[in-house]
Parts: C-alpha cells; sequence; structure tokens
C-alpha cells in the first residue's frame, strides 16, 4: 500500500512537471488571459471570440520543428477562418446548410493523408464547423467581426505558444526523451519474462509489440525535434546531451531487438537447467527499472540511482555461466554456454549503454561528441509529401481515408438533421461528439466512445454534486479554469478522464450564464450518448473499412524493408566504416516498417469478431516478420560492436538465398501467381562449410582443454561466439524465410 501511495505521488509529481500539463497551462492563458483584459478595459463582448481562436487552433500545436509548428498553425488559422465564414454565410438556409456541412466535413477530413500534424490541421477545420453553428450572427458586418477576431484569436495562441517555447524551448524534447526511456525500460522487463515464462509467451509478444511500435513513434518524433533543432541552433552542449541520450535509446532498443532468442530452442539447450537463466532474466529487468528511475530525472530532480545493483547482477551472470559448465561439462555445455556468454556480452552492452546516459545525466562535458553531420542527418528525418497528387491518389473507395471521410461528413449530417429534428437544445455537440470520437477503424472509435461516454457521465456525477452543494460563481469561474487547464493536460494521455473534465469546464461555463446548470448537464449527456452511437454505428455499417483488407501494402513493405536490412546488415560485414551510415537508415526504415505493421494488427484485434478474417494467419505473419527483424539486428549488433573476422563466401551465398525467399514472400502477396523456387545445393553447402567452421573450433578448444589450457583467450572465445552467431543466426534466418513464404501463400489463397 505504502508503494502504491508513493508511485502515485511521483506519478503526479511528473504529471505537474511534465509538458502536457505545461501545454494544458498555455491553453488556458491564451484562452482566459483575454477575457480577463477585455473585461477589465471594458470591451469583454470581444474577448468571447478571440478566446474561440486560440482554441481553434491549439491542436496542430504538437512536438515537432519550429517551423512545421508555425506552418501548421498558420495553415490552420486560414482553414478556421474559411470554413466559419462558409457556415455563417450558409445559416439563414437551411438546405444550404446542410450541403455545406457536408461537402466541407468530407474535404477537410480529407487533409488527413497528409500525415498527424495535418490530421490536427483538418481536426481544428471540423472543430471550426462546430463552434459556427454554436454562434449567432446574421448580418455581413458581425460575421466579418467575428471572423477577424477569430484571427486574432489564432495569431495570440501563436505568440503564446512561441513565448512559451522561449521560456521553455526543451520542454518537449525532455518528456519525449522521458517517454522513451520509460518504454524502452518496460520492453527490457518484458525481454527478461520472455526467456523463462514459457506458458505465457504469446501474452508477454503482444505487449512488446505494442511497446515496439510506441517506441518507434516516438523515435520519430525525437528525430524531427532534435536534428532539426540541432540544425537549427548549431551543436550547443544543450542539444549533444539530448541528443546522445537519443542515439543511446535507439542503440538500447537495436540491442532488445537483436536479443530475441529462438525460445523454443533454448527451452530444449537448458530443460533441467533453466535455473542459470534466472541471473540473466533479473539483469534484463534490473536494467529495465533503472532506465525507468533514470527517465523520471528527466522530468524532476533528484540524485541519479546507485549502480551497485546492476553490478552486482551482472557478476551474477558470470557465475551462472561458470555454474553452468561445471555442471553440465564440456563439451556437452559448449553449446548453453556459448549462448549464456552471448546473452551476456549483450547485457554487457545494454550497461555500458546505461552508463553513457548517466553520464549524460551528470552532465559531463567530456562526452564524445554526436558525430553526425548535418547531411547524414537528414536521411534519417521521415520527410512528408506535400503535393497535390497525394491527395488525387486517394480517391478511390479503396482508399481507408477517403471511405473514412464520406463515413464522417455522412454521420454529421445525420446528426446535426436528428438534432435539429428533436429540436435538442445545443444539439451541435452531438456533431462535437462525433468528430472528436469518429476514427478511421472500428476498433478506436469504439473505444473513444465507450470512453466518451463514461468520461462525460463521471463528469456531469461531479458537476452535479458541486452544484447541489454551492451556487457561488467564483467558485464556477475556478473550477471553469481549472478542469479545462486539466482536460487540455490529460486528453491524449486518458481520453476518458480528459472527457470527463470537459464535461466539468462547459457544465460550469454555461452554469456562468445560465441559471440552469441542470438543464445542461441533462443535454451535454443525451448529445454525447447520441453522438457516440451514431460514431458507432455509422463505423460499421457506412463503407466499413475493415483493417484485413488494408494489410496486403503494409506486410508487403515489411518484407521489403527486412530485405534491405538484410543486405545492408552484408555489406557491414564487408566494410563497418564505408557502410554504417547506410546500415543505421536502413535499420531505421525496417524498425518503422515493423511498427506499421505492429500498429495494423493491433488495429484488426480491435475490430469485431466477425471481421478478424484468418486472424491466426495474420498473427504468424506479423511474428515471423518481427522475428526475422530480430534476427538480422541480431548479426548486425554483433558486427557493429565487436572485432570481426573477413565475411566468407558462404556468408554472403545464404544472404543471397534469404533475400530471394524474401523476394518469393513478397510476389505470393501481390500475385496469385506461383513464382518457381528451390533449395539450390550450394546453399546446403553453404550451411556445411559455416557448421563445420563452428565445429573446427570447438575440436581446437576441445584439445587444447585435453591439453589442461582451461581457461581460453579473448581471441579464441570470440571467434566461437562469431562462429556460432552467424551460423546458427543465418540458419534461424534461412528456416524464418522458408516459413514466411509458406505462410504468405496460405494468406493469399484465404482472400482468394
Amino acid at each position: 500500500m505504502q508503494k502504491k501511495f508513493k508511485n502515485y505521488l511521483i506519478n503526479t509529481e511528473l504529471f505537474l512537471k511534465g509538458s502536457s500539463f505545461y501545454r494544458g497551462i498555455v491553453l488556458t492563458i491564451a484562452i482566459v488571459l483575454p477575457l480577463i483584459i477585455f473585461n477589465f478595459i471594458d470591451l469583454f463582448a470581444l474577448a468571447p471570440a478571440i478566446a474561440l481562436g486560440s482554441f481553434l487552433n491549439a491542436p496542430s500545436d504538437v512536438p515537432g520543428s519550429l517551423k512545421r509548428k508555425i506552418n501548421g498553425i498558420l495553415i490552420s488559422i486560414l482553414l478556421t477562418l474559411m470554413v466559419t465564414f462558409i457556415i455563417f454565410i450558409s445559416k439563414p438556409f437551411f438546405i444550404l446548410l446542410l450541403f455545406a456541412i457536408t461537402v466541407l466535413s468530407f474535404f477537410i477530413s480529407l487533409i488527413s493523408v497528409y500525415g498527424f500534424r495535418a490530421s490536427l490541421i483538418s481536426f481544428s477545420g471540423l472543430l471550426a464547423i462546430v463552434l459556427a453553428l454554436a454562434v449567432e450572427k446574421t448580418d455581413l458586418k458581425s460575421i466579418l467581426i467575428h471572423i477577424s477576431l477569430l484571427a486574432i484569436g489564432g495569431v495570440w495562441y501563436l505568440v503564446v505558444s512561441l513565448l512559451s517555447n522561449w521560456l521553455f524551448p526543451k520542454k518537449d524534447d525532455d518528456q519525449l526523451l522521458s517517454d522513451t526511456l520509460s518504454l524502452t525500460g518496460e520492453f527490457l522487463k518484458i525481454r527478461a519474462k520472455l526467456l523463462t515464462k514459457q506458458n505465457k509467451r504469446e501474452k508477454f509478444s503482444k505487449k512488446a509489440l505494442i511497446l515496439q511500435t510506441q517506441i518507434s513513434e516516438k523515435h520519430e518524433t525525437l528525430r524531427e525535434l532534435l536534428l532539426e533543432g540541432r540544425k537549427r541552433s548549431g551543436r550547443s552542449f544543450s542539444n549533444e546531451r539530448r541528443l546522445l541520450i537519443f542515439i543511446s535509446c535507439v542503440d538500447i532498443f537495436e540491442l532488445a531487438l537483436a536479443n530475441s532468442l529462438d525460445y523454443s530452442k533454448i527451452d530444449t539447450l537448458f530443460g533441467l537447467h533453466k535455473v542459470y537463466l534466472k541471473s540473466f532474466k533479473k539483469m534484463n529487468k534490473e536494467l529495465g527499472k533503472h532506465l525507468i528511475i533514470l527517465s523520471e530525472l528527466l522530468i524532476k530532480k533528484g540524485e541519479l540511482p546507485e549502480l551497485e545493483i546492476l553490478n552486482k547482477t551482472f557478476t551474477k551472470t558470470e557465475k551462472a555461466i561458470q555454474e553452468y559448465v561445471q555442471i553440465v561439462s564440456l563439451p556437452k555445455a559448449r553449446e548453453g554456454a556459448i549462448t549464456l556468454r552471448n546473452l551476456q556480452d549483450y547485457q554487457k552492452q545494454l550497461l555500458q549503454e546505461v552508463k553513457a546516459v548517466r553520464r549524460v545525466l551528470k552532465k559531463v562535458k567530456d562526452n564524445t561528441k554526436a558525430s553526425l553531420k548535418a547531411q547524414d542527418s537528414k536521411q534519417f528525418l521521415t520527410s512528408q509529401d506535400y503535393r497535390f497528387n497525394i491527395l488525387l491518389q486517394h480517391f478511390s473507395l479503396k482508399s481507408p481515408m477517403l471511405r473514412h471521410a464520406l463515413r464522417l461528413s455522412i454521420t454529421i449530417l445525420l446528426g446535426f438533421l436528428l438534432g435539429s429534428i428533436l429540436d435538442l437544445k445545443n444539439a451541435y455537440w452531438i456533431v462535437l461528439t462525433i468528430i472528436v470520437i469518429m476514427r478511421p477503424n472500428y476498433g478506436l472509435t469504439k473505444e473513444r466512445s465507450k470512453n466518451r461516454i463514461i468520461g462525460t457521465i463521471i463528469g456531469a456525477l461531479i458537476a452535479t454534486s458541486i452544484v447541489l452543494l454551492t451556487k457561488n460563481t467564483t467558485i464556477y469561474m475556478v473550477l471553469a479554469v481549472t478542469s479545462l487547464t486539466f482536460a487540455f493536460s490529460l486528453i491524449q494521455q486518458s481520453y476518458k478522464v480528459g472527457a470527463a473534465f470537459i464535461t466539468i469546464h462547459i457544465v460550469f461555463v454555461y452554469s456562468l450564464i445560465e441559471p440552469n446548470a441542470f438543464a445542461v448537464i441533462q443535454y451535454r449527456v443525451i448529445d454525447t450518448v447520441i453522438g457516440a452511437s451514431l460514431a458507432v454505428l455509422a463505423n460499421y455499417l457506412l463503407f466499413p473499412s475493415w483493417e484485413y483488407k488494408n494489410l496486403d501494402t503494409v506486410i508487403i513493405d515489411v518484407i521489403s524493408s527486412n530485405k534491405n536490412y538484410l543486405e545492408a546488415t552484408k555489406k557491414l560485414y564487408h566494410n563497418k566504416e564505408e557502410n554504417n551510415l547506410a546500415y543505421k537508415i536502413s535499420r531505421k526504415k525496417a524498425f518503422l516498417a515493423m511498427s506499421n505493421l505492429n500498429a495494423a494488427f493491433q488495429r484488426v484485434t480491435q475490430d469485431p469478431k466477425s471481421k478478424q478474417k484468418e486472424a491466426a494467419l495474420i498473427y504468424d505473419i506479423v511474428t515471423l516478420n518481427h522475428t526475422i527483424l530480430s534476427a538480422i539486428a541480431s548479426i548486425g549488433s554483433y558486427i557493429l560492436n565487436h572485432n570481426t573476422t573477413s565475411a566468407s563466401e558462404e556468408f554472403d551465398t545464404i544472404i543471397e538465398s534469404i533475400s530471394k525467399a524474401l523476394n518469393h514472400s513478397s510476389s505470393k502477396l501481390e500475385s496469385s501467381k506461383t513464382i518457381p523456387f528451390s533449395e539450390e545445393k550450394e546453399i546446403v553447402l553453404a550451411h556445411k562449410k559455416l557448421q563445420e567452421r563452428y565445429q573446427n573450433l570447438s575440436q581446437k578448444r576441445d584439445i587444447a582443454i585435453e591439453a589442461g589450457q582451461t581457461q581460453i583467450d579473448d581471441k579464441a572465445l570470440l571467434n566461437l561466439q562469431e562462429a556460432h552467431l552467424i551460423s546458427n543466426q543465418l540458419l534461424w534466418l534461412k528456416s524464418l524465410s522458408i516459413n514466411l513464404t509458406n505462410v504468405a501463400a496460405k494468406y493469399k489463397s484465404a482472400f482468394n
């Protein structure tokens, strides 16, 4: 109980010092300050429109480069002004208004094809429709004045945002780095459980896939923030520190993926000797815990945790290897001992990366500079294509975005019509609920609907209780402001809690305007339930876009990225210095492609059971691709971090064979035609030669042991480790690539 309370206090402190709460405060200031100032100078009538302008254009203010942030807010301002004007001039003519709402919502929602920031600009445009419906302006003069004030509000918000960024320029960077370190720590802890929890591996594997997607998304945002920021403000010590932490995060993530073991082989190899895996499991858990503590120190002040536990746990891994060799005895113990030695080697590298993060947090000024040239850094950034042609490509019913745009515009029209026919008070809340809840896929829409309704009811109950207890308008004002801050702060972290605070805010704002607060609460709940129900039904019935139908492209992309990553790894083995950058770029692309496939699979699992076609086959494809990625990362990571021998012809031959198998899998998915593919004799021979090399090194070691040389020298050990890892990983990769081809064929035939 005491531990839970302590964790609650830590989490509360992290939230209050984090960027989400800070952004909530900034938006609250941008909205409330004009109300206070204009009230003070007796021009309060002008203030609400300025506050609305700030509120409307805040969504696109998300972490990213300063240039994109400014451009995003300016485009949002132009869009919201245009939308507001069109709705105002259409209002006197009901049929024209319905047409305007439908057409605007369709084209605005299509803006989302240009990426995440564009989707937030799109949200601002849709929100402008709702707020224009809520405001009554009849003559042209009042319309133009209102739109001018909205523009002032938008520019005012931009100024406040830039000022807040100037006061605390690294708030987003630190929050994202903290989140990434924390997620990476959780990922390491999950990897630890996979080592020994044989019966729960599928459950933990699915959790690992979700974490992997979240980590990759954080990496993408950090690349934009840190590399663009470095280009803009130069190589300051502050920028270099954050970039070094990020580089360590990427390296830790790759190391964790690289250590994706063949668990069935581990189970067979250790059998009754699994006790010797426990210290390795504990080491991973301790490394994960340490990263989580370090993540907290990026947000709040505190002392670095002691390294004693990590050092002691690592020492126990060495003891475990020695005890295993003594109990099982060589040569029988060699296979297991080398596996444990490779595992220990990986954990040693992880420990070094954790220590590197610690040194940066200590602000040690003699850290190695992040030696990434500006020209090279550009290659790590994912550029968004803003050509008009991108929009045209989506004008097909095969496009999930077009189907979503049609579905959303029709549902908004139905929601507004229903509210008008039933003569509901504030019927535009139905439209607002639809806009906020509806997403391109059914599962997320259903989840958000549930959370929205629950959050609204919780908020309504809290507001009702307060209204019953007091009629004090000062308390209402304070609660309206504070609930607004918490609503914006929590909406991304917990939609349910955010929805509760939004309801509290709306109730108390209306309580200040209208004496009958209970009517506001009643209609708020009714409109939310209607809007949420319409959103879920529309996702199921109107142009449904079931995720399994959109998977082929994502799967082909990940297979292609894995193949490129494999070929880059082959080149790295031949020449590390010359091919290091190309290897890392292909690694980044492979990780992102895998992240996209993981996310797509999660969306499949959120669809109704009847629409999860061939879910077992899809899961097999996801896990096979993930394991292939991990096996490639294992080879690449070993080559990067060790002095290796020259790449053999056999290595190149097998890599080429695996690449062909991956190409074959892609062709199976792209076309139903069968392409001949067979195992060549030279590949079998290449495998045999690689295994013979390992066996020869093992035999030499046996002879040395018989001659009394019980201690192995470092060079001989590295040669054994390299031969063992390369031989086994290539054999595993070959097997995985063949399995993928077979599963891809079954998957394709299932949908033909």
